[in-house]
């Protein structure tokens, strides 16, 4: 979702004229969306007359060149960088033609996802208004005796080397945000301003209006600019926002069943990795469809995935989870979102206390209890479990989104027949915590083989670096499994050995005699031990699925001995060696 924002902006030169004072603002549109909006006001400050065009161009610069910053940098980082640039850029210009100068305040304010940001120089100000509550968000830069009030002690472009400060904060809906000159808030005192401001059923273009006409009613000598914005609602959450919560918030303590947290009462443990505790929560406020007679619905149930209090500290695992939960929020809003769990922003009963995931409980059950009652899955049922499975990772894929960790426990057929893939919390997705990159990532026995060191010798004993092929070959091992009461094709792999790939698969159908040969070859092709023998997408998987018997894949070929071990050369050697020397004995002992 988008940002939905109401602007106001006035400006008069008041008994100073010319107007020397800027402000402006912008909103990223298409491609450049992703960096929100952002509003920049400014004083300029004349020595020869060069006062508006100082705080001209700062403005203008900014609101320009902001949308040019790559999207991956932090807003404070990105402001920073135009910011300098044009500083130096206007220090060079002033030197060039002293003792004529332009120089400039400003206060430039960026909502982008639900964060806002201010940059601030000088003393023009920014305001929040926000419940009820007023609130000066700057600070100026101004000389402390109150005869020298407005001698600046910074300003963009008196030295090359600028001093900004920044401040961050969530951005909620409601939120309304003012940028002042001197002239007005100088005029008015806070009182005043903040009775502006909140004036009821006011928009932002009336309340900048009366800011600017009560500031000249006032007797101010200055120019007067007022910019006023209002979030009429907020933009979905980014990673910076994420992670930055992930840090902020602690970490629930262990739950028990019976604990009540946000309004969300506990049932029960689901799972605990050590690292992670899953809890099943409901709803303790009633919900009622309105109405006096209303009957109070059934309470919502949740799962709710947090750190182990023992990861408390660690905010490389903080940033993980941060990850997933603005991976998953991504996803959702695409057509990939009905393969996966929703994962709501906030608890119903508002903000979070503290740092958790909550997503919808899905009835039903993942394909791991299935298999552990060694119950023979119907092949029609298997093979649609691997389509909707082959078209969520095409979904994911397509998105540059690589699950790594595809495998029973994580494929959840919900109680309306839809197969969803769970946990994202070791998925790449381009912007993941280097800690995410760097680890070897899947369950042994579901990680395909060159994903193993010194399985490939032309690798010099590296892993190869993860894709969409090895969400694939999980996916086939999985459907392997569904076919043979949950025969692994390579055999169980312990966390602590590395994978072995020394023979081909068995056909899924010596083991079960349901398994149709066209199937059998399509599993023995998305397990096959070398990559280029494999499915290469997803969408490839599926069509071959859904064509089963019509169209079938030729048989796969049996694998050479020499290709399943590095070792298989010397290995014949060894035996012909030890065959020969045999011989001669033999021969040796003929001749006596």
């Amino acid at each position: 979702m988008s940002f939905d924002l109401a602007w106001g902006q006035a400006s008069d030169a008041g008994r100073k004229p010319p107007n020397e004072d800027r402000a402006g603002h912008a909103q990223g549109q298409g491609a450049e969306a992703g960096h929100g909006a952002i509003a920049a006001i400014a004083d300029g400050v004349s020595r020869g007359g060069l006062g508006a065009e100082a705080a001209s161009t700062v403005v203008g610069t900014l609101l320009r060149d902001y949308f040019a910053t790559p999207g991956t940098w932090d807003t404070s980082v990105a402001l920073d960088r135009v910011l300098l640039a044009h500083n130096q850029w206007l220090a060079g210009m002033n030197r060039r033609r002293s003792p004529a100068m332009g120089l400039s305040t400003l206060t430039a304010l960026v909502l982008r996802g639900q964060t806002w940001t201010l940059a601030h120089v000088g003393d023009t100000r920014a305001y929040l208004l926000r419940g009820g509550l007023w609130q000066q968000l700057t600070t100026d830069h101004v000389l402390a005796h109150r005869d020298f009030a407005h001698q600046l002690t910074r300003s963009v472009g008196s030295d090359e080397r600028l001093l900004v400060d920044y401040v961050q904060g969530d951005l909620l809906e409601g939120d309304r945000f003012v940028l002042l000159t001197d002239g007005v808030h100088g005029a008015l005192p806070d009182p005043a301003l903040r009775s502006l401001v909140a004036t009821p059923g006011a928009t932002p273009q009336a309340v900048a209006d009366a800011l600017v006409q009560a500031a000249l009613a006032a007797g101010s000598r200055d120019h007067c600019t007022a910019l006023v914005v209002q979030v009429q609602g907020a933009s979905q959450a980014t990673l910076h926002d994420r992670t930055r919560q992930a840090q902020a918030l602690p970490v629930p303590p262990r739950l028990r069943t019976g604990d009540v947290i946000d309004g969300l009462r506990v049932l029960g443990t689901v799972s605990d990795t050590g690292t992670h505790l899953l809890y099943r929560v409901a709803e303790t406020a009633p919900r009622s469809d309105g109405g006096a007679d209303a009957v109070p619905a059934e309470p919502r149930h949740f799962a709710l995935k947090a750190l182990a209090p023992s990861r408390a500290h660690d905010a490389v695992e903080r940033d993980m989870l941060a990850h997933e939960a603005w991976l998953a929020q991504r996803l959702q809003e695409g057509r990939a979102g009905r393969h996966l769990a929703r994962l709501h922003a906030a608890p119903p009963a508002g903000e979070a206390s503290a740092f958790y995931l909550l997503y919808d409980w899905l009835e039903g059950e993942t394909l791991a209890p299935l298999l552990a009652r060694s119950q023979p899955v119907d092949v029609a049922r298997a093979v649609d479990w691997a389509i909707q499975a082959a078209q969520a990772l095409g979904l994911l894929h397509r998105q540059s989104v690589i699950h790594r960790d595809i495998k029973p426990d994580n494929l959840h057929v919900g109680a309306d027949g839809v197969l969803r893939v769970l946990d994202l919390g070791v998925a790449l997705s381009g912007r993941e915590p280097e800690a995410t990159r760097l680890l070897h990532a899947g369950t042994p026995s579901y990680i395909n083989p060159e994903q193993w060191p010194g399985y490939d010798a032309a690798r010099r004993g590296e892993a190869a670096v993860p894709d969409a092929g090895g969400d694939l070959f999980a996916l086939g091992v999985t459907l392997y499994q569904l076919l043979t009461q949950g025969r692994l094709p390579y055999g169980e792999v312990a966390p602590y050995q590395l994978g072995r790939y020394h023979r081909d698969p068995v056909p899924p159908s010596r083991l079960n005699p349901a398994v149709p040969i066209w199937l059998d070859h399509i599993v023995l092709k998305a397990v096959a031990r070398a990559a280029p023998q494999r499915f290469e997408t997803a969408e490839e998987l599926v069509l071959a699925l859904q064509r089963g018997a019509s169209r079938p894949l030729p048989a796969p070929g049996a694998t050479p001995l020499a290709a399943r071990s590095r070792l298989a050369p010397w290995q014949v050697a060894l035996a012909f060696s030890l065959l020969l020397n045999l011989l001669l004995v033999c021969l040796v002992l003929l001749l006596r």
